[in-house]
């Protein structure tokens, strides 16, 4: 009798624990998520499958990022956000802040190209070398990086390489331990581990910024990855991809960015080096824009949205994963009602079937408006590119999909610039001649189980 008790006893002390913390996790996605239904959706999650579900909600649904990014704002304003807004373009929206005058833009259009860029410029660097990536393998032109930066170690410059947590699982080898060895000061952006417990598998640092002497930065989509050198002079490289050199005022933003994430990573701030270039290196009207879970939500589907808005010709997408959300579709479809020429390029060939079969889902409502999709055919492209009528383009690290827009860590630059504009026409246009536009009866005469599929994907958006 007093077994039955005690276990009766246990059972509801079990009972009870079990719904308080249902309930305060259901009330904790209630107060925080900003989407209803990513709201709807972990509240159910909660509610539904006890304690389960509030372990996955802590996993993957807590942002723990905005709490330490007050610390970073409590210590000065980052230049990338000082508080001052001005109009994006002839649009009626404040966004962001002022666009940085007498900047200039080198565009490369392949991994070799680039790299050869980044690896000269940190072999000049006498002070600072500032690195930030998503994915670095060691192994390849991985190893022209780590020899390069360890040079620049022992030649006395401050080298700082911060490696996103989750992309690192990708490399091959442990580039951090070849770094350190080296001198070079190396931390990791949120890594899984268990202890202490942390997982944050979906806070990832998805920039790609290079900064040498506080006078010239890159960054773009490119990781440091073999997969962008092609094997041999007669076969392409797998990946395509595009990344820029910048000279000018703007170099002191993206410093801003690395500065704000090392803190974030390290507690440690960084003091900004002047920059030693002339003020005055070009003719582009530059700025960066950051987002992130330690940001304003949204902000970058924001700048997207504007910019698609006051088109008045054009407007040029090329993406890997494009599930954009709603008020970028809506601006897509605009758009086109307005008399906009609207090209969405997208690779044929997706590493991620799922992101792909999701997408298919959702271009019929695009392809009615009058958006034309091309698929690229030969190798993935990478690129990540926004281009609206003569001047304006978004170059930077982000995808238009919920990932990247909502969950990532993104730095983007708009750019104003007939030099920027006309290389990446040119190469829109060369990936358009290899490209096959989208027949939307493919979509519609696709078979019940190919639609349910793509439906049942495009489910899971905030999470591909």
């Amino acid at each position: 009798m007093i077994s039955f008790d005690i276990s009766l006893v246990t059972a509801w002390l079990w009972g009870g624990f079990i719904a308080l913390v249902s309930i305060l996790s259901a009330g904790h996605a209630l107060l925080n998520k900003r989407d209803p239904r990513s709201a709807v959706g972990w509240i159910a999650v909660c509610l539904f499958v006890p304690l389960v579900g509030a372990f996955f909600y802590f996993l993957l649904g807590v942002n723990r990022a905005r709490r330490r990014a007050r610390k970073l704002k409590a210590l000065g304003e980052s230049p990338v956000d000082d508080g001052r807004y001005q109009v994006l373009g002839d649009a009626p929206v404040h966004v962001a802040p002022d666009p940085l005058e007498g900047n200039a833009i080198e565009t490369y259009l392949n991994g070799p190209d680039a790299y050869e860029a980044m690896l000269a410029a940190i072999a000049g660097a006498r002070e600072t070398v500032w690195l930030s990536q998503y994915i670095f393998e060691k192994r390849g032109v991985g190893t022209q990086f780590i020899d390069a930066l360890g040079a620049a170690a022992a030649r006395g410059a401050r080298v700082r390489v911060l490696l996103d947590g989750v992309g690192a699982l990708y490399a091959r080898g442990s580039t951090r331990r070849a770094l350190t060895a080296l001198g070079v000061e190396v931390a990791m952006f949120a890594p899984p581990r268990l202890i202490p417990f942390q997982w944050a598998a979906n806070l990832r640092n998805h920039r790609k910024i290079l900064v040498v002497d506080g006078a010239v930065a890159f960054t773009g989509g490119m990781n440091i990855r073999p997969g962008y050198v092609p094997e041999d002079a007669a076969a392409p490289a797998k990946i395509k991809d595009s990344h820029f050199r910048f000279m000018g005022p703007v170099v002191q933003s993206l410093a801003a960015v690395f500065r704000d994430d090392w803190y974030l990573t390290t507690n440690t701030l960084l003091p900004l080096t002047p920059a030693t270039a002339d003020e005055t290196a070009g003719d582009a009207r530059c700025r960066v824009t950051i987002d992130g879970p330690d940001n304003r939500v949204d902000l970058l589907t924001l700048v997207l949205q504007t910019a698609i808005s006051s088109a008045r010709e054009r407007v040029r997408i090329m993406t890997p994963y494009f599930l954009p959300p709603r008020e970028i579709v809506s601006a897509l479809q605009a758009a086109t009602l307005r008399g906009v020429v609207v090209d969405i390029v997208l690779p044929a060939r997706n590493n991620l079937p799922f992101v792909h079969w999701a997408t298919r889902h959702l271009l019929p409502q695009l392809l009615q408006y009058g958006v034309r999709v091309s698929y690229q055919r030969g190798s993935f492209d990478h690129s990540k590119l926004l281009r609206v009528d003569e001047r304006f383009s978004v170059v930077g690290s982000a995808n238009i999909d919920p990932r990247s827009l909502r969950l990532n860590f993104e730095v983007v630059v708009e750019a104003w610039s007939e030099h920027l504009a006309h290389d990446l026409d040119g190469y829109f246009d060369a990936r358009l001649a290899d490209a096959d536009a989208l027949d939307p009866a493919e979509l519609t005469g696709a078979s019940l189980p190919v639609r349910l599929r793509n439906a049942f994907c495009s489910l899971f958006m905030p999470y591909l």
